[in-house]
This record gives structure tokens, C-alpha cells and sequence, in this order.
């Protein structure tokens, strides 16, 4: 068998240019054993004209093939594909009988079984190619068919699909067929679930998960389906084309890649979003979100699907954008929108993608593996290329521009824009010149041209203020590095007293919207010189923000006592960005985030500004001699937030798992600080009193991660053993606990705990996608520098022969977790930079190893600036 082939942009066009896909008929039996499954399946095509093409399959035994009634040879398959030789123009019918193999990787048919009570899942991801583990394939997303599933299954599953299940005998299932859809969103899964059903607008909307996770889906399900039902109803509002498929379920299933995928009718997300354990309302929002953006592909990527894959970022950034907007703007319930304890609204949550996902966006831009946020289409020449596209800025570049688009062109040109695109494209496929020319229809302004400014360029704009007084009058001046053009707010804002606490505030004093000049003239505001002027106030685009050097002193001094969220979160950002750019030295944003934070009232912010601080701050741009007292900073600013959280009864955890109102923190703020102050402790005495009494004092008392959390920390400060890893793992034998276990068991500062996680990790290849991944995220410590400083040489020959012999999954999680990320030093860099020179690199490594190169670059930049 030959090579395993990757798809070309120029293959795909051929084989669309001479087949019509009409159905597959596809019948999987998942009762043949532990590590693989059957697979029939029979393909009904039309060969336009004669010509000679290939299917795709990647078996575990080819049993046998037949073109219309005669059989073919199986021999002939070479690698992942089997030629179809001298095809006649007319129909055809193709069966294919094949056993494939089940996936521990999380890529074609996954297959888990739950340790907390042994019973068995599987489920489909098929995303990009590999529909070929699951059944064959002409698998490229321009060839839509309709897609007709039988499945057998062990006795006492469920099997649910892209269309509503049903069970004909005791054990097999047959599945509605697909209106026409990719080979990419097909979507199985089958197991013993715990379901919650319901009736929305005539559809039937389930919910669903492994049965050891029933108790927390049941706690939560009210909230879920409420936000499914309020988003639904909220893009018929937006959308002339109506929900296209016959079902909606949402399945959260075990050991998935991604947060979610957007397979018709059956979503599935990553089942950490059934909580088991406390978390914030942000996470909740966060969650939320997620169910909005998929359901925004159920139009965007699923109806209209791209072409090819250099279009990717028009689903991803689309949805993205359309998943804040939507849950910002959908009718929530009462229950959701009083956030849970009745007491504030539903927070902005774009707040959240300000501080979260925007900075994703604006890291990967400034990288040398930076890409348009619409590539040229020889840049994405086939489907390895393609997967290195999940970026961030397919996602949060893409979403900010399209939300500056709805900005500059208005929300109703916009959507009648995006109407005319789904009644031209429904059901079949578009390209980026589509989307652009269907906005034109819509309105008078140039949206080509601004297509090209913004879609087709790479890096980061930076707009510098420049304020001066001038008599009655002040003058705005912004200097613009790069040439794309933006619409912004500029927010002013004024010193006041606060009569009741003798506070020093800053009040609103006006906004308002201006086109950034090309010429760089002035704009001229009435009235003496705001104390604080900031540019893009509502974070209407995507640009780096300077301030003035008076409103800079204004902010860093007063950020807390800035009115508005979303003003926070870009000044906030704007600090980032400078420390990054070793503009700002990074104890000064550190200072920052221990005067400020202790005041915050949104959990987004603390959050974000938190983990920046410890991951980035602490962990890597700060010379291993002031790490120590960067974490001293960070415990003394948990100490305050628990402080200001103090007093909390039970009733507020059961009531509000993570609410905080203004004046009244809650317990999100209160579960953030407790976080952080595990992770911050350099000494084991306070945090083992935690775990020894089961509780923090005042609360919260310990749920499993919380445990997990405390004795990770105890294993990277060697005050625990594996003797009590194994106690802890006893307690919680949950899949969550397993992982716990095995990055406790990474942490551990001991030469036989790092050789065994290596080995599990780089040689034995039998962990799974998540027990790798904690594993990883175990290992390197920048406390433990001197005992890891070995494996900093060794990880780069053994992540490159882990990724060939393992795959992309794998060789994402090694690129990004079990990369050497706090040796800043020249040593390590130069390593790396021999490692891009090796030939058997895989794309999906190459592409994490030259991003993760640059941020060492960067950190070690930040520390020689300083």
C-alpha cells in the first residue's frame, strides 16, 4: 500500500468538473469488536463525461468493490485511494466493503470507554478528510450528496445522526437521509446517552451525554436548551432561509479536538461543557456562545458550504461573529438574563471576545506564519495547507473585520447582503467572490475594495493618538500605521468625585464615530482637553490602540474606574499589546493588575487579566530570578479578591456559581482567585490545609477540580507523592480524574516521573488524544527548569517522529502543550530553528513549532528590552 495522499485544489476541480454525487448508502456495524467497526458503502454518481478518477478510503482491510455489479480488484488501492480507470460518461453505482479502525486521536471514529462505569461511545469528527476512516468517499466539500446511514449497534444504545434515528429492530438504526450536504459534516454517535428532549418551532431539540455525566447535563439542560431555543429563534429573525435540516441535536461527547463541530442537525462539542465541578458565568457565557456559533453554521458552512478550503475562514469567521452578536442580542429567559442570581444582566459579551479572543486573533497576526484572513487560493494548495488555517485569525481576526464591515456598511445592508447569499447558494457551494459580490447587491458603498484592504492583507494596524489643546477647542490627530481603512468610536472621558466613597472617577463625557483620514488631518472637538481619550472605544475594529502619553497616565492610573466593560477591556489589551511589544516593562502591568483588578466587576476581565499575568508575565517574559516575586504579587492580588469575597453562604454558591455584581462580588470572582491562588502558591502550607479540610475557609468547599488543581501544584512543589495522586484517583475514577492523575503524576520534580511521562508521551503511542495532553501539560514547569533542561534537545527529534507516526491531532497537542515553552534562551530557539530544517516535519508541527519558536522570540526579546 502506498502513501497516504493529501487532496490538491487542482485534483478537486477536475473530479467536480466530471462527477455529479447524487446519494451514499452507507451501512456501519459497530458490534465487530473493540478495534474496528464494518463499513458498507454504495455511491450512486454520474460521470458527466469518460474519464478516469479515484475514490478515498483509508481501511483497515479493503474486503471488496464492485462498479456497477462488477467486481474490482482491492488489491489496486494505493494508500488512500482506489483509481477508477476509463469511467464511461452516465451513472454509476460504486460499493465498497471495508472493517476500518476505531481512533483514539479523536479523528474519524472515535471510540472511549467512560472508566467511570466501563460503558462504551463512539462518535464521528470528519472534519477536513477524514470521512476515509469512517467509509468511502469522493471527499472534497464541492461534491454535496445525500447521505442515507443504517448503523447496528451493541443492544441498549442510542444512535443519533445529521437526521432524526430511528430503531428498526433491537440494535439497528436507520437515520433520515441528508438534504445534499458535504462529506465533511457527516456525523454519527452511538452509545448508551443520556438524553434530554424537547419540541421547538416543530423540530425536535435533544441534548445528550455519556451516562457517568447525566447528574451535571440535568442541572444545566434548562439553560441550554433555553439559549438553543432563544439563538434559534433569533437567526429566523436575521434569516430569510429557514433552519434547513429535520432536527437539532447537541451531543457533548468524551475526548473531542475542538470546542465543537458544526455537523448538521447533530453538533458536537467537547463534553468539559458539562460541568462538573463550579465555574464562572463567563464559562457559562463562553458555553453559550459556542452554541450560538455553531448554530450560525447550520446556514453559513452547512446550507452554503465553500468551495474549497482557502474559504475556511468565511464559515469560522462568520459564525464567530454571528455567536457574540446573537447572544448578545437573543431573548434570553428571565433565569439567564438576571445571570442566575437575579441581580444583573446578561454581561456584554463581546467584553469577552475584547479580552479573550481578540488577543488570538492579534497574536497569531504579528507571527511569521501569519496568512490574509481570505488567502490567495494558491497559498492553500491542498488539504494539509488547509488544516493549518484554524487560526486565529480564521476565527477572531475574520470575526473582528466582519463586525467592522457591519460597522462601516450598517447591520440591514449587511443581512439583506447575506440573505441574497443564502437564496443564491442554498444547498450548493460559494466562494469569497460570491459572499463579496452577493454584499455588493445590497448596498452603494465599494465593498470590493474594502474586501481587498481588509481580507487580503496581513499584520496588525496601529492607531496613535495625539491630543491637543487649542483655545475653546481640542484637536484629535491619529496616526495610522498600515493602510487599511476603519470606522471608530473615540471615547472621551473626565475626572469626577464620587460623593459617596471620595473616589476619584472618570465619567463619559462623549463619543463619537470618525473615519480614520488618510491624510492624517485633525479632527476638532469642542470644549477643554478630555483627561482621557480612547481611540475605538466600542472595539469596533481590529487594530492596536496607542493612547496619548496624558491619557495613558489617565488610564493606568484609573482603569478601574472606567465606566464601561468593553472600554476596560480594550485599555486592558492595549497594555497587553505593549508588554509584547516591549513597549511596557511587565511589572508595570503587573502593578497594574494588582491595583485594579481587586475593584473589577466583570469575571471576563478578571479572568483574562489574570491568566495573562501568570501564563505570559510570570511564566515567561519576567528572568527566572523575578519570578518569585511576580508570583508573591500575584497571591497578595488573590488574597484581595478572596477578601472582597469574604462572608458568602451557601445559599450564593448554590444560587450563583458565577455571578459578581457591582458591590456585591460574587462567587464567580471569589472560584477565579482561588484558582489563581493555587496556581501562584510557592509554598505547599496553605494549600495542603485546603485539601486536608476539604474546603477553602469561607468557601468555596472542594469539587473534583479544584482537588485535581491543589495536587498538581503540590506535585510541581514536590509536597506530594504518587501515593496520593493514586488516593485522589480513587476517589474521582472519572475520565476528568484519570487525566488529573496523569498530570499530577507529570508534575512530580523527580527524574523517574518526568522519564515515565516522556515514555508515555514520545514512545509508547498508546495514550489518548486528552491523556497526552495532560500528560504534557504536567511536564514543563519554569520551577523545574534545572531537572527538564535535558528534554529541551530531545523534544524536537521526538515530537517530529511522533507526528509522522501519529498524525495531526497528536502533533498539534506535542506542538502545543508538550513544547518546551519557558526555556527562553537562545539555546532552545536554536534548536527549533534547526528543527524547521528537517525534512520529515509535518505540516501541522511545522506550523506549531514556527508560532511557538516566535513567542520564545518574542518573550526573550521582552526580557533584553527591559
Amino acid at each position: 500500500m502506498g502513501a497516504m495522499s493529501v487532496l490538491t485544489r487542482n485534483e478537486a476541480q477536475t473530479r467536480a468538473q466530471l462527477l455529479d454525487v447524487h446519494r451514499y448508502t452507507v451501512d456501519l456495524d459497530l458490534t465487530t469488536g473493540e478495534a474496528t467497526f464494518d463499513s458498507t458503502t454504495a455511491i450512486r454518481f454520474t460521470a458527466r463525461t469518460a474519464g478516469d478518477t479515484f475514490v478515498e478510503i483509508k481501511p483497515e482491510t479493503l474486503r471488496s468493490l464492485s462498479l456497477d455489479g462488477q467486481p474490482l480488484d482491492p488489491e489496486r488501492l494505493d494508500g488512500n485511494r482506489y483509481p477508477l480507470d476509463r469511467l464511461t460518461a452516465g451513472p454509476h453505482e460504486l460499493t465498497v466493503d471495508a472493517t476500518m479502525r476505531y481512533s483514539r486521536t479523536g479523528e474519524g471514529m472515535h471510540r472511549f470507554t467512560d472508566p467511570a462505569d466501563g460503558e462504551t461511545y463512539v462518535y464521528t469528527q470528519l472534519f477536513m478528510e477524514d470521512v476515509q476512516r469512517v467509509f468511502a468517499a469522493f471527499d472534497q466539500p464541492d461534491l454535496k450528496s445525500v447521505f442515507d446511514l443504517t448503523v447496528t449497534t451493541p443492544t441498549g444504545w442510542t444512535v443519533l445522526g445529521n437526521g432524526v434515528s430511528t430503531q428498526a429492530t433491537d440494535g439497528r438504526w436507520h437515520i433520515a437521509p441528508t438534504p445534499p450536504i458535504s462529506t465533511y459534516l457527516v456525523a454519527v454517535a452511538a452509545g448508551p446517552w443520556h438524553s434530554v428532549t424537547t419540541q421547538h418551532a416543530g423540530l425536535p431539540f435533544g441534548i445528550h451525554c455519556r451516562r457517568s455525566l447525566a447528574p451535571h447535563l440535568d442541572a444545566d439542560a434548562d439553560e441550554i436548551l433555553d439559549i438553543t431555543r432563544a439563538c434559534y429563534d433569533r437567526y429566523h429573525e436575521k434569516f430569510d432561509e429557514p433552519y434547513p435540516f429535520d432536527s437539532y441535536d447537541q451531543a457533548f461527547v468524551p475526548e473531542f479536538n475542538a470546542g465543537a463541530m458544526e455537523n448538521p442537525g447533530l453538533v458536537t462539542f467537547r463534553d468539559e461543557f458539562i460541568y462538573r465541578s463550579a465555574v464562572t458565568d463567563t464559562e457559562r457565557q463562553t458555553r453559550a456562545m459556542v452554541v450560538a456559533h455553531e448554530m450560525a453554521h447550520m446556514w453559513f458552512g452547512d446550507l452554503v458550504t465553500l468551495t474549497w478550503w482557502d474559504d475556511i475562514w468565511l464559515n469560522e469567521s462568520f459564525a464567530e461573529y454571528m455567536g457574540y452578536q446573537t447572544l448578545t442580542e437573543a431573548t434570553l429567559p428571565q433565569a439567564l438574563n438576571s445571570v442566575r442570581a437575579g441581580q444583573t444582566p446578561y454581561p456584554d459579551t463581546w467584553v469577552e471576545f475584547g479580552v479573550s479572543r481578540k488577543g488570538w486573533g492579534y497574536d497569531a497576526d504579528q507571527r511569521p506564519s501569519t496568512h490574509p484572513v481570505a488567502p490567495d487560493p494558491d497559498a492553500v494548495p491542498d488539504t494539509a495547507s488547509a488544516l493549518l488555517n484554524f487560526d486565529g485569525i480564521s476565527y477572531a481576526k475574520g470575526a473582528s473585520a466582519l463586525r467592522q464591515l457591519v460597522a462601516w456598511l450598517g447591520e440591514k445592508d449587511f443581512l439583506a447582503g447575506i440573505n441574497t447569499h443564502f437564496s443564491r447558494h442554498k444547498f450548493a457551494n460559494a466562494t469569497l467572490a460570491d459572499f463579496i459580490d452577493n454584499l455588493a447587491t445590497a448596498t452603494d458603498r465599494d465593498v470590493h475594495t474594502w474586501a481587498d484592504a481588509w481580507l487580503r492583507t496581513t499584520g496588525v494596524d496601529t492607531l496613535t493618538a495625539h491630543v491637543e489643546s487649542s483655545g475653546h477647542s481640542w484637536n484629535l490627530t491619529v496616526d495610522r500605521a498600515g493602510e487599511r481603512p476603519h470606522r471608530i468610536t473615540v471615547g472621551t472621558y473626565d475626572h469626577s468625585l464620587d460623593t459617596h466613597t471620595g473616589t476619584d472617577q472618570l465619567t463619559l463625557r462623549d463619543r463619537f464615530d470618525i473615519d480614520i483620514p488618510q491624510d492624517g488631518t485633525p479632527t476638532t472637538q469642542p470644549g477643554h482637553r478630555p483627561d482621557l481619550v480612547v481611540l475605538n472605544d466600542h472595539d469596533l475594529t481590529y487594530a492596536k490602540i496607542r493612547l496619548d502619553p496624558d491619557s495613558w497616565d489617565t488610564a493606568l492610573t484609573h482603569l478601574s474606574g472606567i465606566p464601561d466593560p468593553l472600554t476596560r477591556a480594550l485599555v486592558w489589551n492595549t497594555a497587553r499589546d505593549m508588554v509584547r511589544d516591549g513597549e511596557l516593562h511587565p511589572t508595570v502591568h503587573l502593578t497594574a493588575a494588582r491595583t485594579h483588578l481587586p475593584y473589577e466587576t466583570d469575571l471576563a476581565l478578571v479572568q483574562g487579566v489574570l491568566g495573562f499575568a501568570a501564563t505570559q508575565i510570570a511564566d515567561r517574559y519576567l528572568p527566572p530570578q523575578d519570578r518569585p516575586t511576580a508570583l508573591a504579587t500575584l497571591t497578595s492580588l488573590c488574597r484581595d479578591l478572596l477578601r472582597r469575597t469574604e462572608g458568602l453562604t451557601a445559599k450564593d454558591w448554590e444560587q450563583a456559581p458565577g455571578t459578581t455584581t457591582p458591590g456585591s462580588p460574587g462567587p464567580g470572582l471569589r472560584l477565579i482567585a482561588v484558582r489563581h491562588f493555587i496556581d501562584a502558591a510557592t509554598q505547599p502550607d496553605a494549600i495542603q490545609d485546603w485539601l486536608r479540610e476539604g474546603t477553602v475557609p469561607g468557601g468555596p468547599e472542594l469539587d473534583a477540580e479544584l482537588r485535581w488543581r491543589i495536587l498538581t501544584r503540590l506535585a510541581v512543589l514536590g509536597a506530594t507523592d504518587e501515593t496520593a495522586i493514586a488516593h485522589e484517583l480513587d476517589k474521582d475514577p472519572s475520565a476528568t480524574g484519570q487525566e488529573g492523575a496523569a498530570r499530577c503524576r507529570a508534575a512530580l520534580p523527580t527524574a523517574e516521573a518526568k522519564a515515565a511521562a516522556w515514555q508515555a508521551m514520545f514512545t509508547d503511542d498508546t495514550l489518548s488524544n486528552y491523556l497526552f495532553t495532560a500528560t504534557a501539560q504536567g511536564f514543563w514547569h519554569p520551577g523545574q527548569s534545572e531537572l527538564l533542561h535535558p528534554y529541551v534537545a530531545r523534544y524536537y527529534p521526538d515530537a517530529i517522529a511522533l507526528a509522522a507516526r501519529r498524525g495531526p491531532a497528536i502533533a498539534e497537542a506535542a506542538g502545543r502543550h508538550a513544547f518546551p515553552a519557558h526555556a527562553v534562551d537562545p539555546d532552545s530557539i536554536r534548536l527549533g530553528e534547526q528543527a524547521l530544517t528537517d525534512p520529515a516535519l509535518t505540516p501541522a508541527l511545522r506550523r506549531k513549532l514556527t508560532d511557538q519558536l516566535d513567542d520564545l522570540r518574542r518573550a526573550l526579546a521582552v526580557r533584553d528590552a527591559h
